[in-house]
């Protein structure tokens, strides 16, 4: 199936994790608070959120800790209408992540427990017990690969998918924490990259595959000349599209930041839901950095990701993308 016609069916089957966020209360110090919002967390379902809260349709594929913090997981899937049949609770020693962040730019402070994930105990037969000819494409986040049998089972998705017809969607979502060493990411997220239809990943997630930040762009072009579209996200100074030898370039729209994240999920979510709603490509990326925008400026994720009135709002009382 091709890339752009698999995200026209919004419905996707989303390869990743979810975890518990903790979040103190807007420009509050995680060591000065008195009560924390307990949140959905994790790329993969923020990402499943965003979509469903935008009009679309997300299963996730996970595991999951067979314990309360595991459960309020699946219940908060729940909540935001992502689909939980593939989302397998693991005992033993095995946790939830659990990301504890501040609603403040200045001093923001991020502390993420992932020691013995559980959803890096995702196996080979979790995931060959999808149905993948029942989705329109596949994302999957780079995270997914850090750790066995998750790796292993990440990649079998990737074979499992294009068996199926699917597209594939791979975000970079480098997170040092959760690798052995900087050497084995660079080499596992580059043969995922190598996998995937469509690539969305910032500058430096590029260079650090490329080996250097100053490679970055040109590890971006050379994935792109084997027939992939390629996201090059730049921060304040917007994008970089690859695709069928061409280079789309947006910009971004400038907000007052609560927070630094949750961005990149958002993301995502409102450039599928986009390209799915009918929108041309650019539109489609200059929607997903409005998404961004609207998120940032919230407290959590998941519950700050947009609904189409939000992004309709957004977008018409915004004097628009900067200039690139």
């Amino acid at each position: 199936m091709d890339l752009m016609d698999g995200i026209r069916r919004n419905d996707f089957v989303i390869v990743g994790r979810v975890g518990m966020d903790l979040f103190p209360a807007p420009g509050t110090a995680t060591e000065d608070a008195t009560s924390f919002t307990a949140d959905m967390g994790g790329s993969a379902a923020n990402t499943a959120a965003g979509i469903v809260k935008l009009g679309g349709r997300a299963t996730l594929v996970t595991r999951v800790s067979d314990d309360s913090v595991g459960r309020f997981c699946v219940n908060k899937l729940r909540h935001y209408g992502v689909a939980t049949a593939h989302v397998i609770p693991v005992g033993g020693e095995a946790r939830n992540s659990l990301a504890l962040y501040e609603s403040r730019v200045e001093n923001h402070q991020s502390v993420i427990y992932r020691n013995g994930a559980a959803d890096f105990e995702m196996t080979v037969a979790d995931v060959e017990a999808v149905d993948f000819s029942r989705f329109g494409a596949m994302v999957t986040a780079g995270t997914v690969f850090a750790a066995e049998p998750s790796r292993t089972a990440a990649f079998h998705a990737f074979e499992l998918a294009r068996a199926a017809g699917l597209p594939a969607i791979f975000d970079v979502d480098y997170r040092p924490y959760s690798w052995p060493s900087a050497a084995v990411a660079e080499k596992v997220l580059s043969a995922a990259a190598e996998n995937a239809d469509m690539i969305v990943g910032n500058d430096e997630e590029f260079g650090f595959m490329a080996g250097s930040l100053d490679r970055g762009l040109g590890k971006a072009r050379a994935l792109a000349e084997g027939g992939r579209t390629v996201i090059y996200k730049m921060g304040e100074k917007g994008a970089i599209t690859f695709v069928d030898g061409a280079e789309i370039r947006t910009g971004i729209f400038p907000v007052e930041a609560l927070k630094p994240t949750g961005a990149g999920d958002s993301f995502m979510a409102g450039l599928l839901s986009s390209i799915a709603g009918g929108h041309d490509l650019k539109t489609a990326i200059l929607r997903g950095s409005a998404c961004a925008a609207i998120v940032v400026a919230r407290p959590g994720c998941a519950p700050a990701m947009p609904y189409p009135d939000d992004l309709t709002t957004f977008l018409a009382d915004h004097p628009g993308p900067t200039d690139t």
